[in-house]
């Protein structure tokens, strides 16, 4: 018998590199993806005719409010996306006997511990974005105990808009740029959460529970700048400088760098975070 996993917010860059890597898979996995015309997830009453209907051993979450500094401007749509729709997932997730994986972030902490934080350190959201997060998973842990609640941090991938792309496409055109040194946290790829997410539905056994996923070793947005710019030869690295402070409308924390050593107990394949690069500018500098 496969199993059925519904994932949601099928337009982003996490559900598009699941869609990528497992949507033909030989582990008797069969995914869903449903964007927000198919099921949108804010709409309690969508939900509801559509569990009725369809069954699934596992959901998902790949949909979110993401706009960090959108979120400050409008705080209701953050809080809708990243907390009253978690709730009405986990509702008919706990109805109906279905396993939630849930999407988080780094973002639930405020950044002024000195070094990584782990699954049981203290959560202090220090923007909009950070704190509909949180309320998303005070939720999910409310509502259902078949959970997983993974935090990742610093996602990038070769769809949607991220820093890499971002960044890519400047130093591709010898744009000068100057990027904040003074974040540090660690550069993740979208296809190795993807690959963590199929591990989890493939081993039942896991123990429920929230779970720290990052890439090995940390940087900042400089650092991982830089790196990126090594794929482009002809950019002039005087071209690159770091500057201490960036102006934007959320504050970010200084310290995004998460501890998987739980996580690494279960699921050991972990990359360092510039072979992640490697594996995602490889697919870019392809397309």
């Amino acid at each position: 018998m496969r199993t059925r996993v519904l994932v949601t917010g099928a337009n982003g860059q996490l559900a598009q590199s699941i869609k990528r890597l497992f949507e033909a898979n030989e582990d008797n996995i069969f995914y869903f993806f449903a964007n927000r015309t198919v099921l949108d997830i804010t709409q309690q009453e969508s939900l509801k005719a559509h569990f009725k209907t369809n069954q699934y051993d596992y959901v998902v979450n790949c949909a979110a409010y993401t706009n960090v500094d959108g979120a400050e401007d409008d705080p209701e749509s953050a809080f809708l996306s990243n907390a009253k729709a978690v709730e009405y997932l986990a509702k008919y997730c706990n109805e109906y006997e279905m396993v939630l994986i849930h999407i988080s972030t780094d973002y639930v902490f405020d950044g002024k511990k000195e070094g990584a934080y782990s699954e049981t350190d203290e959560t202090n959201p220090i923007n909009v974005y950070g704190a509909s997060k949180l309320k998303g998973e005070k939720i999910l842990q409310q509502t259902t105990s078949k959970h997983y609640n993974i935090r990742a941090s610093w996602l990038y991938s070769p769809y949607g808009k991220n820093f890499l792309k971002t960044m890519s496409n400047l130093i591709k055109n010898q744009t000068a740029l100057k990027v904040v040194d003074t974040q540090k946290g660690s550069p993740t790829s979208c296809f190795e959460l993807a690959r963590f997410i199929h591990f989890i539905i493939g081993h039942p056994d896991i123990e429920f529970g929230t779970y720290h996923f990052a890439a090995k070793n940390y940087t900042t947005w400089f650092g991982f700048a830089q790196y990126i710019s090594s794929f482009y030869p002809d950019y002039k690295s005087s071209d690159l400088k770091p500057v201490s402070e960036f102006i934007s409308k959320a504050k970010r924390p200084t310290n995004s760098v998460l501890a998987i050593d739980k996580t690494e107990k279960i699921y050991p394949d972990f990359m360092q975070w510039e072979a992640g690069v490697d594996e995602i500018m490889g697919v870019l500098l392809e397309s």
